[in-house]
């Protein structure tokens, strides 16, 4: 059984392998036929290809024999070009050299025509240094004369006067110098005096010029401080239930409110204008709603603080654009605007700034300084008065401050530091803003103030400085603004006079109210006095 298992394994296997055998023959003929069916194609495309190659070979030969005529008759045109050029530069070479053998022969006869004039010039100065040569021996002869008669004339004039002739040169000499210094003297008085008054005719003239061309709308604005009301019951609501309302509207705007026996007032005390300003228009705003409220106030509150601002920064913008200057900080244009609610005496701080802005660019130009500067100075000079903080330092000095921190020119912060002479004054623009500013201040109308009051602070101020001793004299000048004390020198010396100087400036602080700064002099002097008889 396992033997014939084993057969029919056999035979598989063999028929297996008989089967391999066929297909394996079956496949190479099928190989070979596609074979030789491939070199036959193969063939052929060789044959068609050798014939496309010959035709566009053929073909490129024709083209390059094309493109051959054709860059030959280019060659040719270009060569045809180039010789008419050559021809024509020729001929151009031609004429140039045919002018310029013209214009050589033409100065060659010119150099012939100046050697000439040149050879009967030079004969004509010889005959002429002959003639002056006989002349000059002539004069010396003559002047020999003349010093001969002239030793004559000293010796006679010696034997005369009984003195030399260098004494009586130094006498004449003297007598001239002393002559011609006391005509000096009075031709440099009579100018210094024609230049003064010629000079207050001009400062004079400019400044009533000035002031008639600018136009001046009001005359004076008054700060607010009192709110009015429709009646005394609104009062109760603004206070609120045991002041609520009343210390809210306080703490938020930082102002106070006097409520007193004024019928239908409201006092708004504060330092600031602008916390000022917005009080006054919360009050109103919360008066015309009728709510009154702590959270009512403070919605108020902001939006009308919100509103003051950007009325400030338009205030300031559009007095920028008034006066057409350009180039001004952001910040700065802030403070002008502030100073749209600020007042000094009755008089509009913005007003003022550009009423002094003004009047400096019209007497800068009438002066030919610049224009520019001056206007800018003018309208920058009184920035200081408008601190957001309490600040202690003169006004002058801290808006000097401020143009330096926003990028001013020197010439314009000098201008605002030295307008109330603080400090020494170092171009002509700072002259013109003082002068503008008392202009604007002292006009009739621009401030209110009573002449009773102003003639009694001078008084006071003068008061003060005999309480001290050995002060001889005291006046106070510059509207308030200045003192001069003048002290005996016996009695006070120079020690004695610093602190004098002090002390006064220090009392004037603490007891005394005035506007601005008052600037103390103290002068001791020493005069020796004698009498020839």
């Amino acid at each position: 059984m396992t033997i014939t298992i084993l057969i029919y394994i056999a035979i598989g296997f063999l028929g297996i392998l008989i089967g391999g055998f066929l297909s394996y023959l079956i496949n190479l003929g099928r190989r070979r036929r596609l074979l030789a069916k491939a070199e036959l194609e193969s063939e052929k495309i060789l044959d068609k290809a050798k014939l496309e190659g010959e035709k566009t070979k053929e073909v490129m030969r024709l083209k390059a024999q094309e493109e051959n005529i054709k860059l030959k008759e280019k060659q040719n045109r270009q060569f045809i070009e180039r010789e008419k050029s050559l021809v024509y530069k020729e001929n151009q070479i031609r004429k140039k050299f045919n002018e310029a053998e013209k214009r050589i022969s033409f100065k060659e006869n010119a150099v012939k025509n100046q050697l000439r004039q040149n050879k009967e010039n030079q004969r004509r100065l010889e005959s002429q240094t002959h003639a002056l040569r006989q002349r000059e021996s002539f004069y010396e002869k003559e002047l020999k004369g003349i010093e001969n008669a002239k030793k004559d004339h000293q010796k006679k004039l010696e034997e005369l006067s009984s003195l030399s002739v260098n004494q009586i040169e130094n006498q004449l000499r003297e007598s001239l110098k002393a002559k011609v210094e006391i005509e000096a003297q009075q031709y440099y008085s009579q100018a210094i005096e024609e230049a003064k008054l010629s000079a207050q005719k001009e400062s004079q003239k400019i400044i009533i010029n000035t002031i008639q061309r600018v136009g001046v709308e009001e005359s004076m604005e008054k700060s607010v401080k009192v709110f009015h009301l429709e009646s005394d019951q609104i009062k109760g609501r603004i206070i609120g239930r045991e002041g609520r309302n009343i210390r809210a509207l306080e703490e938020i705007t930082g102002v106070e409110l006097i409520i007193d026996d004024t019928p239908d007032a409201i006092m708004i005390s504060c330092f600031d204008p602008v916390r000022r300003e917005i009080a006054r228009e919360s009050l109103q705003r919360l008066v015309s709603d009728g709510r009154i409220h702590p959270a009512r106030i403070e919605d108020v509150v902001s939006r009308v603080r919100k509103n003051i601002e950007n009325q400030v920064i338009e205030f300031g913008k559009q007095a920028v654009i008034d006066l057409k200057i350009h180039g001004i900080h952001p910040e700065l244009i802030r403070i002008i605007g502030r100073m749209r609610f600020r007042t000094s005496y009755g008089q509009n701080l913005l007003h003022h700034s550009k009423e002094v802005s003004r009047l400096c660019g019209i007497m800068a130009a009438e002066l030919g300084l610049n224009v520019k500067y001056a206007k800018r100075a003018g309208l920058l000079h009184d920035i200081g008065k408008v601190p957001e903080t309490d600040d202690e330092s003169s006004h002058a000095l801290l808006g000097m401050e401020w143009a330096k921190k926003y990028g001013e020119r020197p010439q314009v912060c000098n201008a605002i530091g030295a307008h109330h002479d603080e400090i020494e004054m170092d171009n002509s623009i700072s002259q013109i803003v003082q002068v503008c500013d008392a202009i604007s201040g002292a006009r009739p109308g621009a401030r209110s103030q009573l002449q009773e009051n102003y003639l009694q602070r001078l008084k006071d101020l003068e008061d003060v400085c005999y309480t001290y001793k050995g002060v001889t004299k005291a006046y106070a000048i510059h509207a308030g603004r200045e003192l001069r004390v003048f002290v005996e020198s016996s009695e006070v010396d120079d020690q004695q006079t610093k602190q004098i100087s002090l002390s006064l400036s220090r009392k004037i602080k603490e007891e005394m109210t005035y506007p601005g700064q008052v600037k103390v002099t103290v002068i001791r002097e020493t005069r020796s006095v004698n009498t020839t008889k």
